[in-house]
């Protein structure tokens, strides 16, 4: 089974990774703080709806095969949203689970096939080019 590549979902996955994440810390802030239980309310539901949906835009990525089964799992540790964003740095930085022929800047065609660096081919010498 050939490994995920990133592509633009992989982009609104660490995106939302990181809005949930501070959802859930205000969530938790308000919860140890005395006197917030409307903000924990709040800040309960919004985590709630919010890791539902973190979840399944991570699954949907997991489909196209731009974002491995491993995020997938780290995300529904108990710890949740920080989970997700670990696993995106352990994506990022150090390139794993993921296609290691893939770098940091290369682009992805719609068939998810790699379409090289930007303007990697754009100026070619000509044969009448003087050396």
């Amino acid at each position: 089974m050939r490994k995920p590549v990133p592509g633009p979902l992989f982009t609104w996955v660490k995106r939302l990774s990181w809005v949930e994440l501070g959802i859930f810390s205000l969530l938790i802030l308000f919860w140890l703080l005395p006197g917030f239980d409307s903000e924990t309310m709040v800040f309960g539901w919004a985590h709630g709806l919010g890791f539902v949906a973190l979840c399944l835009v991570i699954w949907v990525a997991c489909g196209k095969r731009e974002a491995p089964y491993t995020l997938l799992a780290a995300t529904l540790t108990p710890v949740g949203p920080v989970g997700s964003v670990i696993g995106i740095a352990l994506i990022e930085r150090k390139g794993l689970w993921v296609d290691p022929r893939v770098r940091a800047g290369e682009r992805r065609t719609k068939r998810g096939k790699d379409a090289g660096r930007p303007n990697s081919s754009a100026i070619r010498p000509t044969e009448d080019a003087a050396p």
